[in-house]
């Protein structure tokens, strides 16, 4: 393992970022609304995060699910939360904006890294969309962004490993590399060998059943299936103990 290796956990809300600030992650990616991959969480969510964090964490800056194709209006709303973010004392963001045909907007990404400083700037897995990636790392290099998160474009690192090993020669320390992709106690070991990667990023998010004893059967909010309404999705502190461990031991 390197001996500067960082390891970073995706999490859903307050209590996720606890749950893994006390399993020993060296950062957070904070997030809303995994189930679509993560969403902005909102600005109370993140007064409560500064307040109780010991460790960085960064906010991911995402208006809406689906692709990284932004109408004028969903990059300003981008450009308000990285302000906020900033005036907040956040350690740093994470985005990322696409053209049609598949390209890093380098106009755009360039433009949210300028309103981001002197925070951090990660771009997240819409990397992992374009359709060329050692074309998309320089243009990242290109924007001024510090790392990139990626699976290899693939669902999952081990799959991934030789794109992902790609892209870290192609970076050539110009830009840090956060290889991620159901990674687990299992893989995390050879991911961080044979990727190289800078960094590693990983969920470990277990669904359990909420608290609530009276349960409508006949309303599901937003068409998402009724059980689903009374299922939270947290962070699993021991899955997080078990895979930095096996990070740290590779």
């Amino acid at each position: 393992m390197k001996p500067d290796l960082l390891i970073e956990v995706c999490v859903e809300g307050i209590d996720g970022l606890a749950a893994a600030q006390a399993a020993g992650a060296d950062r957070v990616e904070l997030c809303a609304s995994l189930l679509e991959g993560g969403l902005t969480p909102s600005v109370g969510v993140i007064r409560e995060a500064l307040a109780i964090a010991r460790i960085p964490f960064h906010v991911i800056i995402r208006p809406r699910g689906g692709d990284f194709l932004y109408s004028d209006l969903e990059y300003r709303t981008m450009l308000a939360d990285i302000r906020a973010c900033r005036e907040l004392g956040v350690a740093g963001v994470v985005f990322g904006c696409l053209l049609p045909d598949g390209r890093i907007d380098e106009v755009r990404m360039t433009e949210l890294t300028g309103a981001a400083r002197p925070m951090a700037v990660t771009c997240h897995r819409a990397f992992d969309m374009t359709r060329d990636p050692a074309e998309a790392i320089e243009a990242l290099i290109r924007s001024g962004v510090d790392r990139v998160l990626t699976s290899g474009q693939r669902d999952c690192a081990i799959e991934g490993l030789p794109t992902l090993r790609r892209i870290h020669d192609a970076a050539r320390s110009r830009i840090r590399i956060m290889a991620c992709g159901q990674l687990d106690h299992a893989n995390i070991g050879r991911v961080a060998r044979e990727s190289q990667a800078d960094e590693l990023h990983f969920a470990a998010h277990r669904v359990v059943s909420g608290g609530m004893t009276f349960r409508n059967p006949h309303v599901g909010m937003g068409g998402t299936a009724l059980e689903r309404e009374y299922q939270l999705t947290l962070t699993d502190p021991d899955a997080v103990r078990r895979t930095i461990a096996a990070a740290r031991a590779a």
